[in-house]
C-alpha cells in the first residue's frame, strides 16, 4: 500500500500532538537523534529558537575498538582528518618541488605518529567546542544511545558509559540524524581489515596497505598514503567515483597511476588471512569470475572503503511505522525532511536519495528548525550542490555529470566547453604533465546555462565553492566570458573557454 509522506498539523488543532505541545506535557519540544553536523545545527537552531531541545549521541567502537567524542563522522573520521591528512601529503610532494625552484632540501622522512597526534589534538579541541555550544544555547546533551519506545517517547541508556544508567524522555518533535558508518565486505577474515573510522585513529604506520574500494573515500585515503611515502594499493571492483561524472574519474584515476599508486583493476578480495609474522595475506580475483585466476599478495594493513550504510537499526523506528531501506537502512523522506510520521523528521547521511555533505547536513537542519519553530518556509535545495574529491590532484564539481546531463536533456542539445592546461607553478617541475588539469563546463545549446562544471587540478576546491555560487545564480556561458580572469591563476581557465568537444577533442590551452 502507497503511503504518503508528511502532514500538517496546523489542519488538526485537536489533534493530541498540537494539545500536549500547548501544554507542555512532552519533556522536550524537539529531540535530536544524533550529534554530528546535522544533528548539531538542527539542535542549536531550534533552542536559538526559544525552544526546549535534548541531543543525544552515541558512537559504537569500531570492531578494532576506535571510538571518538561528540561531532559525527566529519569532524572525527571524516572530512576533516581527511583535510589534514591530504594537507600533510600535499606538504611532503611539495618538498620534491621546492628543489626544482632553488631550494636546497635534504631528504625528509614521514612521522606518521607525529601527524596522527596533531591530527588528533584538533579533533579533540572541536568535541569540545560542541559541548561547550551545546550547554551555552541550553541543549540538554546525553552522551547516550536512544531508542525509541514509541512515537514520542525515548529511552537514552548507558548514559556517559554507565551501564545500566538510563533516562526516558519524551518530544513533541523528534528528528533522526544518526549518520552512516563504513560497510565490510562479507568474505573469511574481513575482520582483520579495518576501515576509515579507525585510519585517521591509527596510533601506528600503516606500511604496505590495500586500499579495497574505488568511493571517494577509497581514492583520497589511497592518495594521502602513497604520497606519505607508505607502499599503497588500490583495488578497484569496476569503475573510478561511482556517481561523478567518469569523465573526470577516469582522469583522477590515471593521475594516480601515473604518480605511483598500483591499481589492481576489475578485481575483489575473496579472503583475508593473518599470517606467522603478523601480516594480513590477501586473496583476489576478478570481478567478472572471481575464482578464475586467483592471487595473493601480503599487507600491513587493509583499508575497506567500498561503501557506508545509514545507523538506523537500533534505532527503533520500524516498530514507529518508519521503514527503512533494505540495502543501506536509509530513511525515505519528503522534501521537508519530514517520514511518514509527521512529527519525526530525517536530515544528513541517513536519509535517501541525497548528496552524504557535511554542509548539505547542516543547512539541512538549520532550514528544517526555522521552519518548524521559526515560521520559515524555505526548503532545502538538493540541486548544484558542490563538491570536491581530495585525491592528490583535487576534482571538482557542481551540478550534474556529463551522462546525467545527457540523460536529462540529451547529448543534441548540449554544448560541452573544455580545455586542458598546465598551472605556471607546473612548468618549473619536470614531473608535472602538460595535460593532467582539465576543465569542463556543460550548457544547454538553446540558452547556454551551466548545467555541470568540473575540474581537477591544485585549488579544484576554492574555485568550485565560487563556480557554485554563480550556478545558483543562474550562470551562463555568456556570462563567464564575460568576465575577467585572475592571472596568472589556474582559476581563469575557466573564463574564456572557446572549444567545445565537439570542436576539438584534445582542446589544450597554449601561451600564457
Amino acid at each position: 500500500k502507497k503511503q504518503t509522506l508528511g502532514c500538517n498539523t496546523s489542519k488538526h488543532k485537536d489533534s493530541s500532538l498540537v494539545t500536549k505541545m500547548e501544554t507542555n506535557e512532552y519533556t522536550y519540544d524537539l529531540f535530536v537523534i544524533g550529534g554530528g553536523s546535522g544533528g548539531l545545527a538542527c539542535a542549536k537552531e531550534a533552542a536559538e529558537l526559544g525552544k526546549k531541545v535534548g541531543l543525544a549521541d552515541y558512537v559504537k567502537p569500531t570492531i578494532h575498538g576506535t571510538k571518538w567524542s561528540l561531532g559525527g563522522t566529519c569532524v572525527n573520521v571524516g572530512c576533516i582528518p581527511k583535510k589534514l591528512m591530504h594537507f600533510s601529503a600535499v606538504c611532503g610532494e611539495i618538498t620534491k618541488d621546492q628543489k626544482e625552484c632553488g631550494w636546497n632540501i635534504p631528504e625528509l622522512e614521514h612521522n606518521w605518529e607525529t601527524m596522527v597526534k596533531n591530527v588528533n589534538r584538533h579533533i579533540r579541541v572541536l568535541n569540545w567546542g560542541y559541548k561547550v555550544q551545546l550547554r551555552s544555547k541550553q541543549v540538554k546533551y546525553y552522551n547516550g544511545k536512544a531508542t525509541m519506545i514509541d512515537a514520542h517517547t525515548l529511552e537514552i541508556s548507558n548514559i556517559n558509559g554507565v551501564e545500566g544508567k538510563n533516562e526516558t524522555v519524551t518530544a513533541a518533535k523528534i528528528v533522526v540524524a544518526v549518520g552512516g558508518r563504513p560497510t565490510y565486505p562479507d568474505i573469511p577474515g574481513a575482520e582483520l581489515g579495518i576501515t576509515s573510522d579507525d585510519l585517521f585513529w591509527k596510533q601506528n604506520a600503516p606500511g604496505k596497505t590495500l586500499v579495497v574500494g574505488a568511493s571517494y573515500v577509497a581514492l583520497e585515503c589511497a592518495g594521502f598514503l602513497q604520497a606519505l611515502g607508505y607502499d599503497t594499493t588500490l583495488m578497484v571492483r569496476s569503475i573510478f567515483l561511482r556517481g561523478f561524472d567518469q569523465d573526470m574519474a577516469n582522469r583522477v584515476g590515471t593521475y594516480m597511476e601515473n604518480h605511483k599508486l598500483k591499481i589492481i583493476k576489475q578485481h575483489i578480495p575473496l579472503k583475508v588471512e593473518k599470517t606467522m609474522d603478523e601480516k594480513l595475506k590477501v586473496t583476489f580475483g576478478p570481478t567478472s569470475d572471481p575464482n578464475s585466476e586467483v592471487k595473493e599478495e601480503t599487507f600491513d594493513t587493509v583499508l575497506f572503503a567500498i561503501g557506508r550504510y545509514a545507523v538506523t537499526k537500533d534505532v527503533g523506528l520500524e516498530k514507529i511505522g518508519i521503514k527503512l531501506s533494505e540495502t543501506n537502512y536509509k530513511i525515505q523522506v519528503n522534501d521537508e525532511e519530514q517520514t511518514v510520521v509527521p512529527h519525526i523528521y530525517a536530515i544528513g547521511d541517513c536519509i535517501q536519495g541525497k548528496l552524504e555533505l557535511t554542509p548539505v547536513a547542516i543547512k539541512a537542519g538549520r532550514l528544517l528548525s526555522r521552519r518548524l519553530f521559526g515560521g520559515k518556509t524555505e526548503k532545502m535545495n538538493y540541486e548544484n550542490i558542490p563538491t570536491t574529491v581530495f585525491t592528490p590532484l583535487e576534482y571538482g564539481s557542481c551540478g550534474l555529470s556529463e551522462e546525467k546531463c545527457e540523460e536529462k536533456y540529451g547529448k543534441e542539445n548540449l554544448d560541452v566547453w573544455h580545455t586542458h592546461f598546465k598551472p605556471l607553478e607546473w612548468n618549473m617541475f619536470q614531473e608535472h604533465e602538460d595535460d593532467a588539469c582539465y576543465v569542463k563546463v556543460i550548457c544547454t545549446k538553446a540558452d547556454q546555462k551551466v548545467v555541470g562544471f568540473h575540474i581537477t587540478g591544485p585549488n579544484a576546491a576554492d574555485i568550485t565553492q565560487g563556480i557554485a555560487i554563480a550556478m545558483n545564480c543562474g550562470l551562463t556561458k555568456e556570462k563567464l566570458d564575460a568576465t575577467v580572469g585572475i592571472h596568472p591563476t589556474i582559476a581563469e581557465e575557466v573564463c574564456g573557454l572557446n572549444e567545445t568537444k565537439a570542436m576539438n577533442p584534445l582542446a589544450k590551452k597554449t601561451g600564457c
